[in-house]
């Protein structure tokens, strides 16, 4: 089920009604709530996948459970062990399988044999399985850790484990920021309501006006790039910038407003990363919550920068590149990620990788310097030059991408493909910038401004913006959906 959806409309006041008007005084009727809500949710997309969430939920509460109560740090680490061989054996499955298959195959291609593979299968990639066997897996890894202990409550684990509003694309929620919130009752809290539907209503602006809006174009320019000069190869990388960048974060607004709707406090996922003044600050503000995970258990587990900066070169390295491929089975991903290598060793061998980690553009004054200004530009110029790798099909479609914008240096007018005027998408961008950067310290409220006129006016125009570019032509999916 879509947050963008008819049917999703219908479902979320349901479960909303039922949870505080008819369940407010039983924490445990509320949980079975939201765990039944969540498996419909989910099985609306495909129910047989419900057996995989299901048995990753099983086996991390008893791993956990086993964790815990063993003595010896062998046993311990044996038992993590079975967490991580069966979340990754499970991912690696679905969605890796015929990827190093293929691989495998073409390898042996190039070195001259040819090798007439009978194994690939025609697998289905379950929705989401990369956000929440990554949950599953944080569980038993914190246990192991001792940063919180195993729950013996499996309804309050299940349900979050399939949380739904955050578990088909994330945040990646930590058990020690969500589960406390699942077992503790709740009172009806109408600023926390209120607060939501405003995430809500500013996720589903970015999802259908930047994202959805943004969409043909950006198809219809990768698709046919060989026969447009470099100006409208430029715009489409640009443009495919904030394309993902409304999609995935208006999907995590959304998640973070609905949950509130329920009482619970996900953590943030983006903090305007466009206005980042190096790649360390994009990363810190670009999907947080995977970020953190590969910190917590892939970066410092290797030993983080404790053991010298070969290793800790070599750790960062490994992240990127593990990241790159979390984002699919393709080898685009994995030249995505060892971009970003490249881009973040520099800035970490410079001592400049916490710069900017507690501080935002234009701290104290609004209009930021020329300095920073330039920073951000030049920060955004290679973080979309690398989005090209992540949107190409091909590394070989990526590098011919490239090739054109440089070989084929020329500047043309851009036609939509539907006949639509381009300079509405123009000026959409730049207000877009302009209200981000009024709003840059604050991402949880949107639309906190003191006038109600000026709150008039900014709903006005973005409910209008909606209904203006909402497009029933196209695919409403989220991106993200595919890893």
């Amino acid at each position: 089920m879509l947050f963008n959806s008819i049917e999703f409309c219908f479902f979320l006041p349901i479960v909303f009604c039922l949870y505080w008007c008819v369940l407010k005084k039983n924490l445990r009727a509320q949980n079975v709530l939201l765990l039944v809500a969540s498996y419909f949710f989910y099985g609306f997309w495909d129910w047989r996948f419900l057996s995989l969430i299901f048995l990753s939920t099983v086996v991390d509460y008893f791993v956990a459970q086993q964790i815990f109560i063993k003595e010896k740090k062998s046993l311990k680490i044996l038992w993590l062990w079975v967490s991580v061989i069966f979340n990754l054996g499970l991912l690696g499955f679905f969605k890796y399988y015929n990827f190093f298959i293929a691989s495998w195959v073409e390898m042996f291609s190039n070195l001259g044999y040819t090798i007439h593979s009978t194994w690939t299968l025609q697998i289905i990639l379950p929705v989401g399985i990369s956000f929440y066997t990554f949950q599953t897996m944080s569980y038993s890894f914190d246990v192991y850790y001792k940063q919180i202990k195993p729950t013996k409550d499996f309804l309050a684990f299940a349900t979050f484990v399939s949380f739904f509003p955050q578990l088909v694309a994330g945040p990646i929620e930590r058990a020690s920021n969500l589960l406390p919130q699942i077992i503790t009752k709740k009172t009806f809290n109408h600023n926390q309501i209120v607060s939501g539907l405003k995430l809500i209503l500013w996720g589903l602006f970015k999802k259908i006006v930047m994202a959805d809006a943004l969409a043909p174009i950006v198809d219809d320019i990768f698709s046919n790039y060989s026969t447009y000069p470099s100006s409208t190869l430029i715009l489409g990388a640009v443009f495919f910038s904030f394309q993902i960048y409304g999609d995935f974060s208006g999907y995590s607004d959304i998640a973070i407003g609905v949950a509130k709707l329920f009482g619970i406090e996900l953590l943030s996922n983006f903090k305007f990363p466009y206005f980042s003044r190096n790649i360390a600050e994009f990363w810190n503000r670009w999907h947080i919550s995977l970020s953190n995970w590969f910190k917590y258990y892939v970066y410092i587990p290797l030993g983080g920068s404790r053991r010298g900066r070969l290793v800790s070169i070599r750790n960062i390295a490994i992240v990127f590149l593990v990241s790159g491929l979390w984002h699919g089975a393709n080898w685009t991903y994995i030249v995505w990620g060892a971009f970003h290598s490249l881009l973040y060793i520099p800035t970490f061998l410079l001592g400049n990788n916490k710069k900017y980690k507690n501080s935002i553009v234009g701290e104290t004054s609004f209009i930021s310097t020329f300095k920073e200004f330039f920073k951000i530009t030049l920060v955004f110029v290679l973080v979309s030059f690398s989005w090209i790798f992540f949107r190409s099909k091909t590394i070989l479609q990526a590098v011919d991408y490239i090739q054109n914008i440089f070989l084929n240096f020329s500047f043309e007018l851009y036609n939509h493909p539907r006949g639509y005027r381009m300079i509405d998408y123009y000026v959409l961008i730049m207000v877009f910038l302009l209200f981000e950067y009024i709003i840059r310290k604050d991402e949880r409220n949107p639309f906190d401004f003191k006038s109600r006129v000026v709150r008039f006016l900014i709903y006005t125009i973005v409910i209008l913006s909606m209904l203006l570019f909402y497009d029933d032509g196209i695919d409403r999916s989220f991106i993200y959906f595919q890893f």
